[in-house]
């Protein structure tokens, strides 16, 4: 039965004998720390309901997000345009280069776009990185402490980021400026359902601005002297005599910095704390590293490094049986669908032995992440080596700290001790 769209706001549908995720929830350390109790009690009760505190509907079902991802009624243009943020002083004149973003525009625009970057962002690119990947895994691993330490400050945390520098030809020198305005954006753009937070977001104007002012210096060393690296490639590409404009440059490098940063990160930490919480299933992959592929894919789905998908509705839109109004915010909850019973036998257990685990942490259809490929191939290399080169990792004593961001929930401290 639909709901009708004159209906106000309190006569959406709500969890039936439950109270809703109210806002402090929704952002809260306990979400933080574990959403998925939550989203199985949601998912249960009312997998499509739309929360008043937070004025956007909450999508807990895989059906009903690959429903959603795959409808093109639901519209990142639209998102993008309604981001509160955005209105916020020091965003104005910076809000062009999000909204020229490829994974914020529909088609023709998002086509235009995600082809110009397909151009440069190339899997030959991705491929020819395995053996420098490789040989900065096994620095790194080197340098591990004797004792116990932080892995995402070990290797975590400097692995993707060493990656993406070089793949877009950043010196080394500036590799620490690029992650701190890569992490202050990260927070502002998280798709938090919180009230934006203006200590935070001041940090990120003054992020953005002193990104792009950089980015505007090193395109321009780019035009004069091209090179081989990704920028270069970004500025050149060129198809059906379509290039990409300044702002959709830095865009698409803002989204590479995230995506190809803070979400790698994300995939590394939260999938070996996974495997540290089962010893078993960890003792299975050492001694069969053949499962790596399919344990690469089960920690994507356990515990992604993405924990949801922004939409808005373009016109009324029914999903799942209920209506929604269009206008409306909409959040696809990816964490969530990865965990539904429905689609994925035992859903709260970690396993290597999951038959086609079809999981969804990259999106689906059009807007499927770029980085994508990258991800997987760094975590590989990383639980590859740690396979090869550790006879043992466990917790340490410490408990694990997550960082304060909902959308790319990921650990900002993970103390382990390894044995060679």
């Amino acid at each position: 039965m639909l709901v009708p769209q004159q209906h106000t706001v309190s006569k959406f549908p709500l969890c039936p004998g439950d109270a809703l995720m109210a806002e402090a929830k929704l952002i809260g350390p306990e979400l933080i720390a574990d959403p998925y109790p939550t989203y199985s009690r949601l998912r249960r009760l009312n997998p499509v309901f739309r929360d008043p505190e937070i004025g956007a509907w909450i999508v807990t079902s895989y059906d009903g997000v690959l429903a959603g991802l795959r409808d093109s009624r639901f519209s990142s243009d639209r998102f993008a345009q309604t981001l509160q943020l955005l209105k916020f002083p020091g965003f104005a004149h910076l809000a062009p280069a999000r909204v020229h973003s490829f994974i914020d525009r529909d088609p023709p625009d998002h086509t235009r776009l995600r082809g110009l970057v397909n151009k440069a962002f190339t899997p030959n690119r991705i491929a020819a990185l395995e053996a420098r990947i490789q040989t900065l895994v096994d620095q790194l691993i080197e340098a591990f402490p004797r004792d116990h330490f932080d892995m995402i400050a070990a290797l975590a945390e400097p692995l993707p980021l060493i990656v993406i520098a070089e793949l877009l030809g950043v010196p080394a020198t500036d590799r620490e400026k690029i992650k701190h305005w890569s992490d202050a954006i990260a927070n502002a753009f998280s798709g938090s359902f919180a009230i934006p937070d203006v200590a935070l977001l001041s940090r990120a104007a003054v992020a953005l601005t002193e990104l792009f002012d950089y980015l505007a210096i090193q395109i321009e060393q780019r035009r004069r002297d091209p090179r081989d690296d990704l920028l270069t490639a970004l500025v050149r590409a060129e198809e059906n005599q379509s290039r990409l404009s300044e702002d959709e440059i830095y865009s698409t490098i803002l989204i590479l910095l995230i995506a190809g940063n803070e979400t790698t990160t994300n995939l590394i930490g939260n999938g070996l704390y996974a495997l540290l919480r089962h010893p078993e299933v960890q003792q299975d992959l050492w001694t069969n590293p053949s499962l790596l592929p399919q344990a690469i894919e089960e920690m994507l789905r356990y515990d992604p490094p993405v924990q949801m998908i922004t939409r808005t509705a373009r016109g009324d839109i029914e999903l799942m049986g209920t209506l929604i109004p269009d206008g409306e915010k909409v959040f696809f909850i990816l964490g969530a669908a990865n965990r539904d019973a429905a689609h994925f036998p035992e859903p709260d257990a970690f396993l290597l032995t999951r038959d086609q685990c079809k999981h969804i942490s990259f999106g689906v259809g059009t807007h499927y992440c770029l980085g994508a490929t990258l991800a997987r191939l760094q975590g590989t290399v990383v639980f590859r080596s740690l396979i090869q080169r550790c006879s043992q990792v466990q917790l340490a004593d410490e408990p694990p700290v997550y960082r304060e961001n909902f959308n790319l929930r990921g650990l900002k401290s993970l103390k382990v001790t390894v044995q060679a």
